[in-house]
């Protein structure tokens, strides 16, 4: 079984990378933001966030049980680093550099005060502490440069 996790400040990449993982290692593809919706993991909007308020502990009970049933899973969340890491054998953290990760955050419509905490998010590393504190195996991908596809091949094969 091999499970990686790709977390990341949100508009840093991890979707475009998880799928092209999933895609070139033939790894399925599980997008948590779906399963959230899919099986009502919400405990309600929060507004100022504009955000759904996340179960977390319900999320990661039901992405367990699509690893155990899944022999190569990639998962993509800005919360999948809250997996435990006994199950996890790559956690990926997607970076961007700001002026980037700003323009992506605008094209998406964020308010300014999301814009906001999402650059700061990424500048105080909050993806990557937080994976670090749960002893994940971590790799750090800055994604508006170019993907080290041969390394991860070598883990992936």
């Amino acid at each position: 079984m091999e499970t990686i996790i790709v977390t990341g400040t949100p508009c840093t990449g991890k979707t475009t990378l998880a799928k092209e993982i999933a895609k070139r290692f033939k790894f399925k593809y599980v997008d948590a933001n779906k399963i959230v919706k899919d099986n009502d993991l919400s405990d309600g909007y929060d507004k100022e966030r504009d955000c759904e308020i996340v179960d977390v502990k319900n999320l990661n009970r039901v992405l367990k049980a699509i690893i155990k049933e899944e022999y190569k899973v990639v998962i993509d969340s800005h919360l999948s680093h809250e997996l435990p890491n006994d199950i996890v054998d790559l956690c990926i953290v997607t970076k961007c550099n700001l002026k980037e990760l700003e323009k992506r955050l605008k094209e998406r419509d964020y308010s300014k005060e999301k814009i906001r905490e999402n650059l700061d998010s990424e500048i105080f590393d909050i993806c990557f502490v937080e994976a670090k504190e749960n002893n994940h195996e971590i790799l750090i991908i800055e994604t508006d440069m170019e993907i080290p596809w041969e390394e991860l091949a070598k883990r992936f094969k």
